[in-house]
């Protein structure tokens, strides 16, 4: 029974985060020389990040007969993610103002060094030059260098356009189908021995976090920090359970089907770290190949749920801190930059305190010194961020799944139940294509 617990990779990962917030305790300086090990996990990660984003949205378009389909579920998608993630910084707005967690702290902004956020400012000032820079950006000027980089809206576009091109060529288009098939089962198969390192990227992760910041750091901002966890916790029991419920499932049993991922974004801070695998399970539950290849890589930009709680609630953090008056109006405006400069956040660690510090780069009512408070703190509530952007983009591809019909219930229904193995992936052409995926790829249209 205990050999059976322990070999499950959740219980691994969770073993690993204990252990690191153990050294970094004890052993700080120990644990401050961890980061290598953490950081090597995304960077792997990264690695075969771009090539399964490429083959999963290559073949889940290139199968469509009906392109009609293809852009009824992007337009849907936009429309989800605009909404939902307009809603979390709604949301993030209106609890910060009725906790204020930096009422009282009276800080002085000459008094902080902005030196430290340099670079964070700099870094984001290209990703900030408005929204014709940010359309112009999802071109890429090579195809290559889209991929060198990792940027995945140039990406999604490039695999849209081909796998477009290889549905219309049709069966002279199938030897490259049959070619990225075999590619996409061999890039998911690296990722499952990436995966087994998993723990101890965990470990080591959680022990720089404690280590160079240490458990005391944390006290004087503790208020903010909890305030940011409630809120993640509210938006994922009350809006994404709504959601949930209106697409007929239970999101408990959604979450304990999705708990190594989830227990591997706690350890590693970043949403991006479970995206391949995330792909994979979404698919075994029961929604199709290319509602999935569509909408789990673009909602890593357009639907950062959690980030966007983050953003509203850090901002106006600041002002409380520095004792900045901000009317009515300045948060609406506040509101609305955010609205733009939130689409631009990436899923990993570290990408939402850049795009705050852009975002307050172009405003000149909030002190952007004021960031200087948030360093201790920000790198413990980068894994309130992560989970409630992996749980809200992976209800979002269910929800918008159900929406164009393209989700088989009963396969959702049976693997939430513990009925279908989830492991091994059954293959493409052993596995019986639900109803849903059938009539996308027939072109039948949606009941």
């Amino acid at each position: 029974m205990a050999k059976r617990l322990f070999g499950k990779l959740y219980v691994q990962v969770l073993i690993g985060v204990t252990l690191g917030v153990l050294i970094g305790v004890f052993w700080p300086q120990v644990g401050a020389d961890l980061k290598p090990v953490g950081d090597a996990f995304i960077k792997l990660i990264k690695m075969v990040f771009a090539p399964i984003i490429f083959a999963t949205v290559v073949l889940g378009i290139a199968k469509m007969e009906n392109m009609k389909e293809l852009g009824r579920v992007g337009v849907r998608a936009l429309i989800y993610f605009e909404v939902l993630s307009t809603f979390a910084l709604v949301l993030g707005l209106v609890v910060v103002n009725i906790v204020q967690p930096g009422q009282g702290m009276n800080v002085d902004p000459a008094t902080l060094d902005a030196k430290s956020i340099s670079t964070y400012t700099a870094a984001a000032a290209g990703n900030n030059g408005g929204f014709i820079d940010f359309l112009l950006h999802v071109i890429p000027g090579s195809v290559t260098d889209a991929f060198a980089k990792n940027e995945i809206l140039p990406i999604l576009l490039f695999s849209t356009l081909f796998g477009i091109a290889l549905s219309h060529l049709g069966p002279r288009g199938k030897p490259m189908v049959d070619v990225l098939e075999a590619f996409s089962h061999g890039m998911f198969f690296i990722v499952g021995m990436i995966m087994r390192v998993a723990p101890l990227a965990a470990c080591g992760a959680m022990a720089f976090t404690v280590g160079k910041y240490g458990l005391g750091s944390i006290v004087s901002l503790g208020k903010l920090m909890a305030t940011m966890y409630l809120t993640c916790f509210l938006f994922v029991v009350v809006v994404l359970g709504a959601i949930a419920r209106l697409c007929g499932f239970n999101l408990w049993k959604f979450l304990k089907y999705l708990k190594e991922e989830l227990f591997t974004v706690l350890g590693t801070s970043s949403s991006e770290s479970v995206v391949p695998q995330l792909m994979n399970k979404l698919e075994k539950v029961g929604v199709s190949k290319p509602v999935v290849g569509l909408v789990i890589p673009s909602g890593l930009t357009f639907n950062p749920d959690g980030q966007c709680i983050y953003y509203t609630m850090a901002a106006i953090f600041i002002a409380q801190a520095t004792n900045t008056p901000l009317t009515l109006m300045d948060q609406l405006i506040v509101l609305g930059v955010l609205l733009l400069t939130s689409k631009g956040s990436a899923g990993v660690t570290g990408s939402g305190f850049i795009t705050l510090a852009a975002t307050l780069a172009t405003m000149d009512n909030i002190p952007v010194a004021g960031m200087v408070l948030l360093l201790g703190v920000d790198r413990f509530m980068s894994e309130a961020r992560a989970i409630t952007n992996t749980i809200g983009n992976a209800v979002g591809t269910v929800a918008i799944a159900n929406w164009v019909g393209a989700l088989d219930k009963q396969r959702m229904a049976q693997a939430l139940d513990g009925q279908l193995p989830v492991e091994p992936a059954p293959e493409p052409e052993a596995a019986a294509p639900h109803p849903a995926l059938a009539r996308m790829e027939a072109g039948t249209p949606a009941p």
